[in-house]
């Protein structure tokens, strides 16, 4: 704990925990979210390194428990189908997170705020690429490269990812299949590429641990009360909020 309070004041340490919560539920409810909630919330008060570290822990293990409730049989299946695009990923994800430590805190806020606001956007207006099938390859490769620098800076990848596969038209039951296996094996990658960063230390390390027991309370919760939501408002109104704190990112960066 000692660790933990010279990251963090107590006060500071309580709000980590409340945003963590209220993203672990999202998650556990609509399946999306978690890393967007925990960056952009978190990001409102405490510094932007901070709060990729923080996070690393709790994708890591929800992502699991996530693939572990939708099978591994599907989840197979899925990466034989899209394996460039999980490739270049996880590559992604472990070069991308080795500038963090090298980008200034102005520079920080914007790369955190950016992608919420304009990848949240997109799902409102319901805008969707459609990919011819002779093009495919070259957008895997693309997608996925786009995809894992986001996940390596600002630890999300997840709106891509959604993006990516609506793009190609997949079944949604697949679609499901498919972003286990991404959401879980780029987790994996960004613990190992921040712990060779340098941003996952033991100064920061105790904090993501300790942030494991408001996301796996969240997401427990989600699960159980997520079908007694209307999800696609639930997912709408987790959008809008996302766009104001992702905007918000966007004026401490502009503002200094």
């Amino acid at each position: 704990m000692i660790d933990i309070f010279a990251v963090l004041p107590l006060s500071l340490l309580l709000f980590a925990c409340a945003i963590t919560f209220v993203g672990g539920f999202v998650k556990g409810a609509v399946g999306f979210a978690m890393p967007l909630i925990m960056v952009s919330g978190m990001g409102i008060l405490i510094d932007p390194q901070t709060v990729v570290a923080g996070v690393i822990f709790p994708i890591v293990v929800t992502n699991g428990m996530q693939v572990a409730r939708a099978g591994l049989g599907p989840a197979w299946d899925g990466f034989k189908e899209h394996w460039r695009y999980v490739v270049v990923v996880c590559v992604m994800i472990l070069v991308s997170a080795q500038f963090l430590r090298s980008i200034p805190a102005d520079v920080m806020f914007l790369v955190l705020g950016v992608p919420v606001v304009g990848l949240c956007t997109v799902q409102l207006i319901g805008w969707h690429p459609r990919i011819p099938p002779r093009y495919r390859r070259a957008f895997e490769w693309g997608a996925g490269a786009v995809s894992g620098a986001l996940g390596g800076l600002a630890g999300t990848w997840g709106p891509p990812t959604v993006l990516y596969l609506l793009a190609l038209d997949t079944p949604r039951a697949r679609q499901m299949a498919v972003q286990g296996v991404i959401y879980g094996l780029g987790s994996v990658m960004l613990f190992l590429g921040h712990l060779r960063s340098g941003v996952l230390n033991v100064q920061t390390w105790p904090l993501s641990a300790l942030l494991l027991v408001p996301a796996i309370l969240g997401m427990w919760l989600g699960f159980r009360l997520g079908d007694r939501f209307d999800q696609e408002r639930f997912r709408r109104v987790t959008l809008w909020v996302l766009v104001l704190a992702g905007a918000n990112l966007i004026r401490r960066g502009l503002m200094g």
